[in-house]
C-alpha cells in the first residue's frame, strides 16, 4: 500500500498536457488588447496582440479562419507602430487563410485586404495598394450594397493611390463615387457631403479644371449655409475654395474645354460665377469670397487663430496675384500674428509659389509622347524677395540644351511667391531651388 501511494505521488509531479485555451480566456485577452489599443498605447498592445494570435493557434490550429481577425489586429498594431514589413506579413497571412479556406469572396477578407492596401500606401507602393484596396472595395459593394457607408475608409486610400499613379480617369470616377455614397447615406444637403466634395474639388484644381471645381465649391457652400447658416464656420472652406479657383484661373488660364461662364448660380444665394473674366485682371468675386471667409472666422468667439491665419493667407494670395503687393503684405502680416497666436507660423516660414507658368516642354505641359521623348532637367537657384519676386537666378544643374535652360530661367523670373515672414515682417529668402523636368524629342537615328 505504501509503495502504491509513492507511485501516485510521483505521477502527480509529472507535467501533463497543457489545458486547452478557452473562448473565455481569449475574450479576456482581447479586451486587454482593445483597452491598450484604444488608449493609443500601441507598444503595450503589441505583445497582447501577438499573444492573442498564439492562443487562437493553440485553440484552432495555425490555418483556421478564426485567426484572421487576430492577425488583422496584430497587423493594425504593427502598422500604427510603423513596422510596415511586419504588418504586411500579418495581413498577407490573414488573406491566405481566407483564400485557402475557399472564402475569398466573403466579408472576412475585407479587413486584411484593407490593412494590406493601407500598408502598401504608407510605403508608397501605389500599384500594390490600388490592387488590394480595389479588391476590398469590390467586396464591400458586393456584400453590403453599392452605396454603403462602410466602404469610405477603403475608398479614401484607394483614391490617394490612383492620384499618385496619375490614373486620372479612375481617380475621378472614385471621387464622384465618394460624393454619391455620402449623398445616398446622409442626403444631398447633409454636412457629411462637404468633405468628399472638398476633396474632389481640390483634385480638380490640381488638374487645372477650375470652373468645374468652383461649381463643387459653390454646391458645398449651399450645403454649409443650409446646415449651419451663412455665418457657420462650415462655409469657410467652400468660400476659400471659390476664391482659390478664381486666383488659379487668373494665374494659369481658364479650364481647357470648359464652357463659357453662365448664370448657373444666379437663382441661388451664392452667385459666384464670373461676371467679367479677362487676362488683364483677377476676378473681383474671388476677393469677395475670401473676404467673406475672413469675416465669418472673425465673428466666432473665441477666435480660432490658426483658422483665421490660414484664411487671411488666401486673401493675401489673391491680392498678390492681382498685383496689389502692399495690400497683400499687410494681410500676410496680420496672418502671421494670428498664426503666431495659434501656436505655429509654419505656413509663412518658407516662400510659397503662387504663380508659375512652366515652359512648353515641361513634363506637365508637353504634348510629346513619352515613348518618343527623352526626359531632361534644369535646376535653378534664386532668391525670393520680400515682395515675392525672384532675383539672382543661377542655373545650378542641368542636362538640357542651353536654349531649354533659358526657357526655364525666364519662367522662374516671371514667377510670383508669397514671401517668407520672420518676426512678423517679410524678408528675402536666398537659396530657393526649383527643378523643372522637360520632355525633348529624341534625336533621329539615336544621334
Amino acid at each position: 500500500m505504501r509503495q502504491f501511494c509513492l507511485v501516485l505521488a510521483a505521477l502527480a509531479v509529472i507535467p501533463g498536457p497543457a489545458a486547452a485555451v478557452t473562448d473565455a480566456e481569449r475574450v479576456q485577452v482581447y479586451h486587454e488588447f482593445r483597452a491598450a489599443f484604444d488608449a493609443h498605447q500601441f507598444d503595450k498592445a503589441l505583445p497582447i496582440a501577438r499573444h492573442l494570435v498564439q492562443m487562437t493557434e493553440e485553440q484552432y490550429g495555425p490555418n483556421d479562419r478564426a485567426l484572421v481577425n487576430p492577425l488583422s489586429n496584430l497587423g493594425t498594431t504593427e502598422y500604427r507602430l510603423h513596422d510596415y514589413k511586419s504588418a504586411e506579413q500579418s495581413y498577407l497571412r490573414g488573406v491566405k487563410i481566407v483564400e485557402d479556406s475557399g472564402g475569398g469572396a466573403d466579408k472576412l477578407m475585407m479587413r486584411p485586404l484593407h490593412g494590406l492596401g493601407a500598408t502598401y500606401l504608407a510605403t508608397q507602393q501605389y500599384d500594390e495598394a490600388s490592387v488590394a484596396l480595389k479588391r476590398a472595395l469590390d467586396l464591400s459593394r458586393n456584400l453590403d450594397g453599392l452605396f454603403n457607408a462602410q466602404q469610405v475608409p477603403i475608398l479614401d486610400p484607394l483614391i490617394t493611390s490612383l492620384v499618385e499613379l496619375e490614373r486620372h480617369d479612375e481617380a475621378e470616377r472614385e471621387f464622384q463615387y465618394s460624393v454619391r455614397v455620402a449623398e445616398n447615406v446622409y442626403g444631398k444637403q447633409d454636412a457629411h457631403v462637404l468633405r468628399p466634395l472638398d476633396r474632389y474639388a481640390r483634385w480638380l484644381e490640381r488638374m487645372g479644371r477650375y470652373t468645374t471645381a468652383r461649381v463643387l465649391h459653390a454646391q458645398a457652400l449651399s450645403i454649409a449655409e443650409q446646415a449651419g447658416g451663412q455665418q457657420s464656420l462650415m462655409t469657410v472652406g467652400p468660400l476659400t475654395g471659390i476664391a482659390r479657383t478664381y486666383r488659379l484661373e487668373f494665374v494659369n488660364g481658364p479650364e481647357e474645354g470648359a464652357p463659357a461662364p453662365t448664370d448657373s448660380f444666379v437663382d441661388s444665394a451664392n452667385d459666384y460665377m464670373p461676371s467679367v473674366l479677362t487676362s488683364q485682371r483677377v476676378n473681383p468675386d474671388g476677393e469677395r469670397a475670401a473676404a467673406m471667409a475672413v469675416q465669418v472666422v472673425e465673428k466666432h468667439q473665441p477666435v480660432d487663430h490658426e483658422l483665421l491665419g490660414i484664411t487671411l493667407l488666401e486673401l493675401g494670395d489673391w491680392y498678390l496675384c492681382g498685383g496689389l503687393t502692399p495690400r497683400a503684405l499687410q494681410v500676410y502680416g496680420e496672418a502671421w500674428k494670428q498664426l503666431s497666436a495659434g501656436g505655429s507660423t509654419a505656413p509663412l516660414d518658407t516662400p510659397r509659389q503662387l504663380a508659375y507658368r512652366a515652359p512648353n516642354n515641361s513634363i506637365t505641359r508637353s504634348k510629346l509622347n513619352p515613348d518618343n521623348a527623352d526626359e531632361h532637367f534644369v535646376e535653378v537657384t534664386f532668391t525670393v524677395t520680400k515682395e515675392g519676386r525672384t532675383a539672382d537666378l543661377v542655373t545650378t544643374g542641368s542636362d538640357a540644351p542651353e536654349s531649354q535652360q533659358k526657357f526655364v530661367v525666364t519662367a522662374i523670373k516671371r514667377a510670383r511667391y508669397a514671401p517668407r515672414f520672420a518676426d512678423g515682417a517679410p524678408v528675402d529668402t536666398p537659396g530657393v531651388k526649383w527643378r523643372e523636368r522637360l520632355l525633348l524629342k529624341k534625336p533621329k537615328n539615336g544621334g
